[in-house]
């Protein structure tokens, strides 16, 4: 063993020990959260549990516990019963809180109670991300991601799940009566066996039906026609894969493109984008303090109200438009292919004619504006066009705000891959921390928390990865 390194004798007595400080390095992240949090107003950002209890054994500090989960999400130890043994043979945790191993139900309980307050401190350090200059770019590029949550899909019924696992067991129950039907054509010890087997199977089988025909009322009663057992607030989702829909949330997030920080994130039960852009949009132009930010997003969540939202607040929306028409597809003119001609207000088609405007009607709340030719009869482009009598346009009164995010993205057509590279990296990131069962918390606001404690630990690691510990700790003393 002469020419290796040893170790030293574990029984060795020290009479003067190491103090606990020295086993933590002067850039150790473990420093970042501690003064992180300690220079935090908990009682302005609305902890609980401020006031030292008046009669029994006292309570925990909630700065103690915030920092025991902030360094726990930092490491990926997001188990309550996980960081009480870590706070207890940890020499980082040791030095982080006093030598204190507050037990788990003590710690689930911080996290569930004080979800609106822990979303607070996310934001919190987005506002130090700003004063460091960090988000100085006025550029950020929005998506969602669908995060698993903790119920199987088997625990989830829609009507189509519903009439579809009722197809399987009436199938199941045919196939059972057949094997029954053979098995009383034998005489056998075998078959008398069998018919025993096949006759408790087809009962659980009944029961079954029955379970889902009541099941089938309930989720028809639901309020959206879905039903989720084990956490009510998830919802079946629908993914890129054929037949790879996951139960879970729809997770929002607004991430800088020059440092890829996370300046917004919302979490949702809604499995579309539609209705996400204004609103996470305007959550990104308060984080950043840009007033004329630049948002890029992509063709999920277009909506002509959405986009007009965004217009209005000051916001530049890059994002492409989803060909919903058949035109295209079948081989004819799409209405890109005509040319709006604002002097004039009428378009021009390709055969080089001018549609006028003939009348103005109200459809879902929009109004709509109709435009068409008398020219068509004649045409020789017709059967390239339309096969109606003539081919029709219609505009919003708002086509100005969409056509201007067309000019956009014609102008940038690198906006898309800029939009890729910065936000699908991030949940590609937090989906790779979070292990394949991602979120561990039930209901909609305790998944908030969970995923604003995930956002907050990514933005920490990214920062110091970006500007170092030491800066950084300068940079909260300051």
């Amino acid at each position: 063993m002469a020419r290796f390194i040893c170790g030293a004798d574990r029984h060795q007595v020290t009479l003067l020990p190491n103090r606990l400080d020295d086993y933590v390095s002067k850039d150790n992240p473990v420093r970042v959260v501690d003064l992180f949090v300690d220079e935090l107003d908990l009682t302005a950002l609305g902890f609980a549990s401020m006031m030292p209890a008046a009669t029994g054994r006292p309570g925990y500090h909630p700065a103690t516990l915030l920092k025991l989960y902030l360094y726990g999400y930092l490491n990926q130890v997001t188990s309550s019963r996980r960081l009480e043994r870590e706070a207890g043979r940890n020499v980082e945790l040791m030095w982080l809180t006093g030598r204190l191993a507050p037990d788990f139900k003590t710690i689930a309980d911080f996290r569930r109670d004080n979800g609106p307050a822990i979303q607070a401190a996310c934001r919190q350090f987005v506002v130090l991300c700003r004063q460091l200059g960090l988000l100085a770019g006025g550029v950020v590029a929005l998506d969602g991601s669908r995060f698993k949550a903790v119920n199987a899909r088997d625990r989830n019924f829609t009507p189509a799940a519903v009439q579809r696992r009722i197809e399987q067991i009436e199938a199941s129950i045919a196939r059972y009566l057949a094997a029954l039907d053979t098995a009383d054509r034998q005489e056998d010890e075998v078959a008398h066996v069998r018919k025993v087997r096949i006759a408790e199977r087809l009962d659980a089988l009944r029961t079954r039906m029955r379970e889902l025909q009541a099941m089938e009322t309930l989720v028809e009663a639901a309020p959206d026609r879905q039903i989720s057992l084990t956490d009510p607030d998830a919802r079946a989702m629908a993914t890129r894969g054929k037949g790879t829909g996951m139960v879970g949330y729809n997770v929002q997030a607004v991430v800088d493109t020059a440092h890829h920080l996370i300046v917004a994130h919302a979490v949702t039960n809604v499995g579309h984008d539609r209705t996400q852009l204004a609103h996470m949009s305007c959550q990104g132009q308060a984080a950043t303090g840009h007033e004329a930010l630049t948002v890029l997003a992509d063709r999920g969540y277009f909506s002509g109200e959405e986009i007009l939202a965004c217009d209005q607040a000051g916001i530049a929306v890059t994002l492409p438009k989803p060909l919903t028409s058949g035109a295209k597809a079948e081989g004819r003119f799409g209405k890109q292919d005509f040319v709006y001609e604002a002097e004039a207000d009428a378009y021009r088609c390709p055969a080089g004619e001018q549609l006028s405007y003939r009348y103005t009607n109200v459809e879902g709340g929009l109004t709509l504006r109709r435009y068409w030719t008398t020219a068509c009869h004649g045409c020789a482009l017709k059967a390239r066009c339309t096969p109606a009598k003539e081919r029709r346009v219609t505009r919003w009164e708002h086509e100005a705000v969409l056509e201007a995010v067309q000019r956009r993205l014609d102008a940038d057509p690198h906006a898309m891959r800029t939009r890729r590279q910065t936000v699908e990296h991030v949940f590609g990131t937090l989906k790779g921390w979070m292990g394949a069962t991602h979120f561990r918390m039930r209901r909609l606001r305790n998944v908030a928390t969970e995923m604003s404690l995930q956002v907050l630990a990514y933005n920490l690691k990214r920062v110091m990865a970006i500007l170092g510990t030491g800066p950084l700790l300068s940079a909260l003393r300051a």
